[in-house]
């Protein structure tokens, strides 16, 4: 009984992907990882969640599978490896009312023809005035213009701390109520890939909580996370917003 439940908690979530999690150490893909989400997702589509999944990686996908004939500047660099990359959004699609708009109706006709939006900032035009902060703050406007139940973030790490990460005696802290504050557990390093640290995730899930969305930080290097964390939720290690 409770399984059915469960299952029926999200009906319709985001779920944000890092860099972290889809490369490995030296940079390039982790295909055998982003084979198993992709399992997960399909998974958690079949039982009849609709799920919209934002991705990072896509400078790190194409990193991997170009290699410049020249040095190439930073913002060259970025626009060629994500063009190999992915698709989608800049930051104006959520500057005006009819862009917005247009944005979710596509995301909208997406879900209702069984399609899942893929999101990801559009590197190939957005240049540092127009950038999100990262991906994070990017997940968060999505799950709000897509009303979504449920924001799950995957990092690689097990979720917010009561302390160092690397500290043995520090814990995951499980729930996350509404005005505690963090800034004395939160590490200001950022992961070696991503753009933004932990500091950015918790600010993004306090505001993204605050409209009465759930949001879910946990390991995405974790086997088949994202299938235990909607349908074992209270046994599964991630901190809950």
């Amino acid at each position: 009984k409770s399984l059915v439940r469960m299952k029926q908690e999200f009906t319709r979530i985001a779920v944000k992907v890092g860099s972290n999690v889809l490369t490995r150490r030296d940079g390039t893909l982790d295909v055998t990882r982003m084979s198993a989400l992709v399992d997960q997702i399909a998974e958690l589509h079949k039982s009849g969640v609709e799920i919209i999944l934002i991705s990072s990686g896509a400078v790190a996908s194409g990193r991997s599978e170009v290699h410049p004939q020249k040095k190439l500047d930073s913002v060259d660099q970025r626009q060629l490896f994500s063009a190999v990359g992915q698709v989608l959004t800049t930051k104006e699609s959520f500057g005006t009312r009819r862009h917005y708009l247009n944005q979710k109706n596509c995301m909208t006709v997406m879900l209702e023809n069984n399609v899942i939006p893929i999101v990801n900032e559009n590197d190939t035009i957005s240049v540092s005035e127009l950038m999100f902060t990262d991906n994070d703050e990017l997940s968060g406007l999505i799950a709000s213009m897509m009303d979504t139940q449920a924001l799950i973030i995957l990092s690689n790490i097990d979720g917010i701390y009561n302390g160092s990460p690397s500290d043995p005696n520090s814990s995951v802290i499980r729930k996350i109520g509404h005005g505690k504050d963090l800034s004395n557990y939160i590490q200001t390093t950022k992961s070696s890939f991503g753009r933004g640290g932990m500091l950015t995730k918790t600010n993004i899930a306090r505001k993204v909580a605050d409209e009465g969305i759930t949001v879910i930080i946990a390991n995405g290097k974790r086997d088949n996370i994202l299938v235990d964390l909607l349908q074992h939720p209270e046994e599964t290690l991630c901190t809950r917003f």
